[in-house]
Parts: C-alpha cells; sequence; structure tokens
C-alpha cells in the first residue's frame, strides 16, 4: 500500500514538472514573438529614413544645380549686352569721326584714296562738270561733250593726276579715262597728223564704256584728312 502511494506522488511531481517545462517553452517562444515584429518594425522606419535623407539630398542638389545654371546664365546674358554695347560704341565713334563733314566731301576723298595717282598731296580740287560740256574745251572743232554730269578731283600738281567720274548711287562709279586737266595733246593744240574723225570716236567710245569701280569706305581718319585739304570748285 504505501509503495503505491509512493508511486502516485512520483507521478504526479513528473506531471507537475512536465506542465511548468510547457509554461516556460511558451513564455519563451510568446517573447521571441513579440520581439521579431518589434525588430521588422524598426527596419522599415531606419529605411523609410534613409529614403527621406537621399530625397533631401537630391532636392538640396537640384537647387544648387538650379542656382548655378541660373548664374551661368546671367552672366552670359551679361557678356552679350556688354560686347552689344561695346559694338555699338565702336559704330558710333567710327560715324562721329566723320559726322561733321557731308556725304559729298566724304565721297571725293575716298574716291581719291582709291583712284587717286599720288596720295601725297598739298591740295585735292574737285570740279562739277556739267552734261554738255566738251571733252577737249581746247579743240573748237571738236564737239564730243559729256552725255552726263560728272566730277573732277586732281591735285593741284600735274604729277598729282585727276580722276573723272560719275556716281551711280549704290557705292560704285563710272571712271573716265580723261588726262589731267583735260590736256590731250600735252596742253598744245591738236596736231595737224592727227585725225579728228578718229579722236571723236575714241571719245565716245570711253564715254559708253567707262570703267565700273565699287568705292571701298577706307580708313576715316585717312578720309578726314583728305578732306582738310580739299577745295571745291563752284
Amino acid at each position: 500500500m504505501k509503495r503505491m502511494k509512493f508511486t502516485c506522488c512520483g507521478l504526479l511531481l513528473l506531471s507537475i514538472t512536465f506542465v511548468l517545462i510547457a509554461c516556460s517553452d511558451n513564455t519563451n517562444e510568446s517573447g521571441s514573438n513579440d520581439s521579431a515584429p518589434n525588430e521588422t518594425t524598426e527596419e522599415p522606419n531606419a529605411a523609410e529614413d534613409e529614403n527621406e535623407s537621399d530625397k533631401n539630398t537630391a532636392e538640396n542638389d537640384s537647387d544648387n544645380n538650379s542656382s548655378e545654371e541660373s548664374e551661368t546664365d546671367s552672366s552670359d546674358d551679361s557678356s552679350v549686352e556688354n560686347e552689344e554695347s561695346n559694338g555699338s560704341s565702336s559704330e558710333e565713334d567710327e560715324d562721329n569721326a566723320l559726322s561733321s563733314y557731308s556725304p559729298e566731301e566724304i565721297e571725293y576723298a575716298r574716291v581719291w584714296l582709291q583712284l587717286g595717282p599720288n596720295q601725297d598731296i598739298n591740295e585735292l580740287y574737285v570740279d562739277h562738270v556739267p552734261a554738255g560740256t566738251p571733252l577737249d574745251p581746247n579743240d573748237e572743232e571738236n564737239d564730243v561733250s559729256y552725255t552726263k554730269d560728272v566730277i573732277q578731283v586732281s591735285g593741284s600738281r600735274i604729277v598729282d593726276g585727276m580722276v573723272t567720274y560719275s556716281g551711280n548711287g549704290d557705292g560704285t562709279i563710272n571712271v573716265y579715262n580723261i588726262p589731267y586737266g583735260n590736256r590731250w595733246y600735252g596742253g598744245t593744240p591738236r596736231p595737224d597728223d592727227i585725225d579728228l574723225e578718229d579722236v571723236k570716236e575714241e571719245m565716245r567710245d570711253m564715254l559708253e564704256n567707262p570703267e565700273l569701280v565699287y568705292i571701298d569706305p577706307g580708313d576715316d581718319e585717312e578720309v578726314k584728312n583728305i578732306i582738310e585739304k580739299m577745295y571745291i570748285i563752284e
């Protein structure tokens, strides 16, 4: 009988021990399960913080780039404006250099600078020759005359030469090969051995086939220097 009681007590203690062990295991598993969600929750939060940081960095970089581009554009616009301003100022200075002279005076000087036989002159004379004027006023028998108004610019000496031309109004002129001072025979009357009709034919051909020349604007200071030596014959 005593042995049976002892056996029952042993079985009871063993059962209690199993129950306690089982409870302890459930408690540990519950604790593990509770901590796992916390870790999972913390990981997304860390990822969100990193994403937010990257986003802020990207926005800052974008703002910095926009600011740099804006400064660059402003600098470029300022440079263009300065260049345009300098260009306009240069053009105004060139215009002002000749602003006190008439277009006709400027034209005469430019013609001489480009076509004048001698640039080292003391004076430049300008003579307007109307249409109908004989090419050789010293030969009464020769009636070949200019068919249009012409201009003669010449130096004060024979060596300076002369340019006879008519303007076309487009930057070009018609140049006629007329000797200095209309001295066709060196200042002497036409020799008897020179046929008058041959001379007339040559003069008519000269008037009908002038040389077309474009006049370059040249240097303003040189133009001004020639104008200062100019005398216009009225």
